[in-house]
């Protein structure tokens, strides 16, 4: 079996302005195998958004293909490619994207609703993933109860609670202090060398110091590709 786990081959997105035609991602080829520590970096307007709404599922390219574990998800509708995501990939986002007025363990558990998990199943994973990232004793608080970087160590947990082939993190740090984001980091470490494979788009060198691998785009093509370790 191929250790490959991410294989896009001349991936192109366009976006229609009016009578426009944008060409934001102009034929990217990127392979990534599974435990890969991803770093993907680009100034504004690089494309690195984009690419990463197209390895998350959340879009699809306009030509190419995209191999996900095996699967072509380039042409995927959009439930397919929902279903997808919930197996296949753990989101984590610069604004926390937590549901307000609900327990760390619920917010947690709440990939594993749409998996079809029981509550008994949920609860137990969703408790198992919160004491890795170390807050067993915050199970029960509500976002508004906790600091930025215990909000944003809620959503890694989420992020983990599906067994997913990816973790993707979108500026994980973006709303956090710099001694938050040390920690924060230090979590994807250890992510990471428990065999995640964990892909980080950041426009923050040292943060994206932390990869192994960084990627850096550049007006919608591939600047450079360059391990980092």
């Amino acid at each position: 079996m191929s250790d490959s786990l991410i294989k896009i081959t001349n991936i192109k997105r366009d976006f229609v302005l009016g009578t426009e035609i944008i060409h934001v991602l102009k034929g990217i080829d990127i392979e990534i195998k599974k435990g890969e520590y991803v770093a993907l970096m680009g100034p504004s307007g690089s494309g690195k958004s984009t690419l990463m709404n197209l390895l998350g599922c959340l879009d699809t390219p306009t030509s190419g293909n995209y191999i996900l574990n095996g699967k072509d998800v380039s042409q995927m509708k959009d439930d397919e490619l929902a279903e997808i995501r919930n197996k296949e990939i753990g989101f984590v986002f610069q604004t926390f994207n937590l549901l307000p007025r609900t327990t760390a363990l619920a917010n947690v558990a709440l990939p594993m609703v749409y998996a079809g998990y029981s509550k008994t199943e949920r609860n137990k994973r969703a408790a198992e993933v919160l004491k890795q990232v170390g807050l067993e004793d915050r199970m029960d608080h509500e976002p508004n109860q906790l600091s930025g970087g215990q909000r944003q160590r809620v959503a890694v947990a989420r992020a983990l609670v599906n067994h997913p082939s990816i973790i993707l993190a979108d500026e994980p740090t973006g709303n956090l202090d710099s001694k938050t984001s040390v920690e924060i980091m230090n979590l994807f470490d250890e992510i990471h060398s428990n065999g995640n494979t964990v892909i980080l788009v950041t426009h923050e060198e040292d943060i994206a110091e932390y990869a192994h691998r960084i990627i850096r785009l550049r007006d919608g093509i591939i600047e450079s590709d360059k391990p980092n370790r």
